[in-house]
């Protein structure tokens, strides 16, 4: 499938995108497309793997003329009538959605959304809900470990043996090992692991200070804060709940994998002062996400809840498992196409029954 791989992204996709072919494509239900924010201006990626999720200015605004051009953007309150059998929807309907909050979704993004005639359904953590900037705990480990020594040691007993890292690679699979832990604990009890961790790294105090201060660094890593995120919601954007503090919520307990889900909603109701009816599960794959989750999303109320993974015209619906098409940094216009229209996704499906031999 690697061979494969860019065979499909420089000749298959792009061919079939000139031919027209990828538009022709329909199916039940509208597709869910989702962004992580967008890169700003001046800022210089530090690592792929962190940075990877983010889009370049001019690729949102190309991927968003497509669309307009192509199918038919529908708006939020559109998707929720839907939802409620109160409406139907044109043929070919995109929502745009957009998770984490981060601050360019209002300097960055929100402009070329009006700019297009457009709007978004952002997804917003409970550390939104505060005036003190904040990062998302996760990118924050990992820009400590980048920080760190070459080779590093760390003492944690709460959450298992010693751990060592030498190299980025190995930081890397480091921190995949210590996100799955740290979710467990609440925001309180992680921020407190992440605190041993600056100090066992040797990190000073202030070791973020050029994330906090510096203009690009900024909008790349801090997350919205309370009076932000009002001025998102009266430039007329819909503001959904992405948990209160962004766990992989499938290593978390039954209270706190509750608590995550039930009170991001009543918060940032309580916050807005209108409804909040939907809700990303962090992360949003079938490693962070069981049925577990699926059930309390719907017992706390949302009227639907989106994966990361699996979107694009023709997928399953489930309200409470609703597929969406992830848009990477790297993906080119044709590739973009070919997730919405869910070709990539029929391809990745056979191509994963020919490799376990199974017969269609």
């Amino acid at each position: 499938m690697r061979l494969i791989s860019p065979l499909l992204k420089h000749v298959v996709y792009p061919g079939m995108a000139k031919a027209g072919y990828l538009r022709r494509r329909n199916g039940a239900g509208p597709a869910v497309v989702t962004y992580h924010g967008v890169m700003p201006r001046g800022y210089r990626i530090i690592d792929p793997s962190l940075d990877g999720s983010l889009v370049a200015a001019e690729s949102l605004r190309r991927q968003l003329q497509l669309l307009k051009d192509q199918y038919t953007v529908i708006s939020p309150q559109q998707f929720l009538r839907w939802c409620q059998s109160e409406q139907e929807l044109p043929p070919r309907s995109v929502l745009l959605t957009c998770d984490d909050g981060l601050r360019n979704t209002l300097t960055d993004m929100l402009p070329i959304l009006q700019e297009m005639g457009l709007s978004c359904l952002f997804f917003i953590t409970g550390a939104s809900l505060s005036e003190t900037a904040s990062m998302l705990w996760y990118e924050e480990l990992y820009l400590m470990l980048l920080a760190a020594p070459e080779t590093l040691a760390l003492e944690l007993p709460e959450i298992g043996a010693p751990a060592r890292a030498a190299g980025r690679k190995e930081k890397r699979a480091l921190w995949s090992s210590l996100l799955k832990k740290l979710s467990v604990y609440d925001g309180s009890g992680r921020r407190g692991i992440l605190e041993q961790i600056r100090q066992q790294l040797g990190l000073s105090a202030d070791w973020n200070a050029k994330y906090l201060q510096d203009s690009s660094n900024s909008r790349r890593f801090l997350i919205l804060n309370a009076r932000e995120l009002q001025s998102l919601m009266a430039a007329g954007m819909s503001i959904g709940a992405h948990t209160l503090s962004h766990p992989m919520l499938s290593e978390s307990g039954e209270d706190s994998c509750w608590n995550e889900i039930s009170e991001s909603r009543r918060g940032l109701e309580q916050a807005l002062g209108q409804p909040v009816w939907a809700l990303a599960y962090p992360f949003g794959d079938p490693a962070s996400v069981t049925r577990r989750e699926l059930e309390m999303a719907e017992r706390a109320g949302y009227q639907c809840a989106f994966l990361n993974v699996g979107g694009g015209f023709g997928a399953a619906t489930p309200r409470f498992a609703w597929p969406r098409v992830h848009v990477a940094g790297e993906m080119s216009l044709a590739e973009f196409e070919a997730h919405v229209s869910g070709f990539y996704r029929s391809v990745r499906k056979r191509l994963l029954r020919e490799e376990l031999g199974i017969a269609s």
